[in-house]
């Protein structure tokens, strides 16, 4: 049974009946109460009530803890994405050799200028360096071999009917004794009326004479000289001396290239996409959101994060110009925005090491304040009034407006605010 107080009032002049064994007075839960109050005060003039910008004085004591100095300095705001290291996006080679398969290379390999990319009926397809492709055959048309009167002397010679233009076939240097110039022979320096021309024409004399075989002048018009230097070439390759490039003889990139896979197998027919290429420099590809891209813009510069660790420098090549929707299926309420593929290059290939594909972190920097005062995040303190502010070493607290939050730093401005006054981190 529950015992049930009841207090007597008490008589004048009387002491007053002490409490019940056990039960606190109301003295005491007055001055308790009290302390709460006068608690609260004190909290409250610590949080600065009243803010405004000026510092604020505080009857509270400086309390214990680590104090930092205000600094000045640039604020980067950095974002990491994810990427991709490879070779890039394969490319179909456009082979136009028509015939049996009889050789193909390993795939990795990597084929430069003048190398062999693959064998059409036991006949070499060379690459050449270029950005037109090969569109027609390219040789001394019947005009040119009509307009062209030469006489043969001894063996590797060559001489006009007037005596002019002796060249060595062998080295394709001109006869200093002649007085003809390169690119004259025969067909004279305007040529005749069926001279091959064109930019085809000029872009594989180029890639002849880089390959060592010159004695003509490299222009556009294919001439009888030029066609010597073809028949050199295809001696070195063991091909018919015959002068005349074929369509399917050459492929043409703007480099060398590292070979892909391949398509066809040996004794399949060829076909034009019978091999794939990419370039031989590695490079990250990077599918960022549509929305969020304004940061992949051509030449900005970015850090790479590689699986062990460390960090190597790239910038940005290319961004696609169409987005790509998410695939379907990825669940309700799936709301992945459209992407656009972000190339990557590594102008220092070594160091990467010998990696060839990983995944990889993009880190790249987004908004950027120069020469602003700023302190460590943690240094903030929460004002009674709302906003931020900040506890000075001798407890004093004063108003201060936030801008970038970067690197564990935040921005900060205020009348009050000064380059090297020591702030305290709060406990």
């Amino acid at each position: 049974m529950a015992e049930t107080v009841v207090q007597a009032d008490h008589e004048p002049g009387a002491a007053p009946a002490p409490p019940p064994r056990g039960r606190p007075g109301r003295r005491t839960v007055l001055v308790a109460s009290a302390l709460v109050v006068v608690a609260a005060v004190a909290v409250a003039g610590a949080l600065g009530l009243g803010g405004g910008g000026a510092e604020k004085g505080s009857s509270a004591p400086p309390r214990s803890g680590s104090t930092v100095p205000v600094t000045r300095t640039t604020l980067a705001e950095r974002t990491t994405v994810d990427g991709q290291l490879g070779y890039g996006t394969e490319i179909p080679l456009p082979v136009k050799a028509t015939g049996t398969v009889t050789w193909l290379p390993a795939e990795g390999t990597t084929v430069e200028r003048g190398g062999t990319l693959l064998r059409v009926d036991d006949r070499p397809v060379v690459l050449l360096h270029g950005t037109l492709p090969m569109y027609r055959e390219l040789g001394l048309t019947t005009g040119t071999r009509q307009g062209t009167r030469q006489e043969t002397g001894a063996e590797g010679d060559t001489r006009d009917s007037g005596g002019r233009g002796r060249t060595d076939e062998t080295s394709g240097a001109p006869d200093p004794s002649g007085s003809a110039t390169p690119g004259g022979a025969g067909t004279g320096a305007g040529g005749t009326a069926g001279t091959l021309r064109g930019m085809d024409v000029l872009q594989f004399e180029s890639n002849l004479a880089a390959l060592g075989y010159t004695g003509f002048t490299v222009d556009e018009e294919f001439t009888d000289l030029t066609a010597r230097a073809v028949k050199r070439w295809q001696k070195s390759l063991g091909l018919p001396q015959t002068g005349t490039v074929g369509i399917g003889d050459v492929v043409y990139s703007a480099d060398k290239v590292r070979i892909g896979h391949a398509s066809v197998r040996l004794g399949s027919p060829a076909t034009d996409d019978a091999l794939t290429y990419t370039g031989t420099s590695r490079k990250v590809v990077v599918t960022a959101s549509a929305a969020e891209d304004s940061w992949a813009v051509r030449h900005t510069a970015v850090t790479i994060g590689l699986p062990d660790g460390t960090s190597v420098k790239g910038e940005v090549a290319s961004v696609g110009k169409s987005a790509t929707a998410p695939e379907e299926g990825g669940g309700e309420g799936d709301s992945a925005a459209p992407t656009v593929p972000v190339t990557i290059t590594v102008n220092d290939q070594k160091s990467v090491g010998r990696l060839e594909s990983a995944p990889v972190t993009v880190e790249y920097v987004g908004r950027e304040r120069a020469d602003v005062l700023t302190v460590p995040v943690a240094a903030l303190v929460a004002l009674a009034e709302g906003g931020h502010g900040l506890e000075t070493a001798d407890g004093r607290f004063v108003a201060v407006k936030t801008g970038l939050y970067a690197d564990g730093r935040v921005e900060v401005s205020g009348s009050a605010v000064r380059e090297g006054m020591d702030v305290r981190i709060p406990e």
